[in-house]
């Protein structure tokens, strides 16, 4: 099978609401770039939603789709993140979170009911998301001499790089993404003008 380097993901943060028998739950879709993004985003909503009962959540990050997480938070086991979750896996997005905060309405909605409760939020959420896909791509360094300069620049327009940064002090180097499928041919390019090529990290 060959590598996949393409995932699907959301584009910017959208907001969903579902309300049942006077419960209401509102959903909160965000993109994820790491696990170190989560703490934030829950305090954050949690500070906007002092008095909700419940913040349930899931998240599903990697470009393999192979990390994910979950969280009841309080309501009976599997009726919220799961169902929240499931809703992710069934639209194949990843790096990505929802969190669902829900206002007691003094009438108790049983399993079913809160399974389709969180499930339908996210999805309402997800129905005002912008769907995108992304490429795989590593991130390189490449240090040169300034004379090389011409040739790097030819290298980075014909093979579509993007430039991430660029320092051009006591020495030269300029950082890339290359889309993960296309690493080998345009390292190769590289290593015929005998730069230096560091791998910094896929993204």
């Amino acid at each position: 099978m060959l590598f996949e380097d393409t995932y699907r993901t959301i584009e910017r943060p959208t907001e969903g609401i579902f309300r049942d028998r006077g419960s209401k739950f509102l959903a909160f879709a965000f993109p994820l770039s790491s696990e170190n993004e989560l703490k934030n985003i829950l305090s954050q909503l949690k500070t906007e939603h002092p008095k909700a009962n419940h913040h349930c959540w899931a998240m599903r990050l990697g470009i393999d789709r192979s990390v994910f997480r979950l969280n009841d938070d309080g309501e009976p086991s599997g009726t919220a993140g799961r169902p929240i979750l499931n809703t992710l896996l069934s639209r194949d997005l990843t790096n990505i979170i929802v969190v669902v905060v829900r206002y007691f309405g003094g009438t108790l909605l049983g399993v079913p009911g809160l399974i389709n409760a969180y499930k339908t939020a996210t999805e309402e959420a997800l129905r005002q998301a912008k769907i995108i896909e992304k490429t795989v791509n590593d991130i390189y360094t490449i240090e040169f001499d300034y004379l090389q300069m011409n040739a790097i620049m030819k290298i980075i327009k014909d093979d579509g790089l993007i430039i991430l940064n660029q320092t051009f002090d006591n020495s030269y180097s300029i950082q890339v993404s290359i889309r993960k499928t296309q690493v080998n041919q345009t390292l190769a390019k590289f290593d015929k003008l005998n730069t230096v090529v560091k791998y910094g990290y896929t993204l």
